[in-house]
């Protein structure tokens, strides 16, 4: 049995942006909107992400490390092992069985999320890969294979996650990157709004340039939170 997510948790925020200040900057203009925050490769690259990371916590967020390790198992176990006692709630892993199961054994405190297809891909993306199955299929398997080696969840397109959970049941974590509350034209093929989203299967959603790049990401953050409660409220939702 999975633990109760608070709704307001339900929301991650992708804090992509440039530089450790402006990180902080838009956490604190999100004010208590976000509980929730995604810290990916950008700022990673930067000088203090785990400084900022133990920023967040004292602030009483929660940190979610999108750093997609996919190396030697052996070098993933022992990178998984680094965020250990640090406060970090998910960690993400790209890989085969053999890194899954070493992350899922080095993960100690955090919890692993499989990383299935990439939402920014398509079928045809998927081919040019050497890939010849169709999306939901390669999800599927990457997902029974990330449960059976011990990861905790996956990341998955909300366009999937109705079939995974056909398939597998409510015994993992399922975080949909994608979101999009209108019709988009950047770099992400598979997307889905916030209740679609929920109503197929997610536990949790990962929302960025939304939010970032809207005139007033708090009250964007806002609405979507009173959505995700509008949702849960209603009692259709058991996750």
């Amino acid at each position: 049995m999975l633990d109760p997510i608070p709704n307001d948790e339900r929301l991650i925020f992708a804090l992509d942006v440039p530089r450790i200040d402006d990180a902080k900057k838009m956490v604190k203009r999100l004010g208590d909107s976000i509980v929730f925050f995604k810290l990916g490769l950008e700022l990673f690259m930067t000088d203090g992400y785990f400084q900022f990371i133990d920023w967040l916590r004292e602030h009483g967020k929660k940190v979610f490390v999108d750093l997609k390790f996919f190396d030697v198992p052996a070098t993933v176990g022992r990178a998984v092992r680094q965020l250990t006692n640090r406060g970090i709630t998910f960690a993400t892993i790209h890989g085969n069985d053999a890194v899954m199961r070493a992350a899922a054994e080095a993960k100690e405190d955090v919890k692993i999320l499989a990383v299935t297809v990439l939402t920014s891909l398509d079928r045809g993306d998927l081919q040019d890969l050497g890939f010849r199955c169709d999306v939901d299929a390669l999800v599927i398997s990457r997902a029974r294979r990330a449960v059976q080696y011990g990861c905790d969840g996956v990341v998955a397109s909300g366009q999937e996650s109705k079939r995974l959970r056909e398939a597998l049941g409510d015994r993992f974590l399922v975080v949909t990157p994608g979101i999009r509350p209108v019709d988009n034209d950047d770099d992400q093929k598979r997307v889905v709004t916030v209740p679609q989203a929920f109503a197929n299967g997610a536990d949790y959603i990962v929302v960025g340039r939304p939010i970032r790049d809207a005139a007033d990401p708090r009250l964007v953050a806002e609405t979507m939170q009173a959505q995700i409660k509008e949702i849960f409220d209603r009692g259709t939702m058991t996750r």
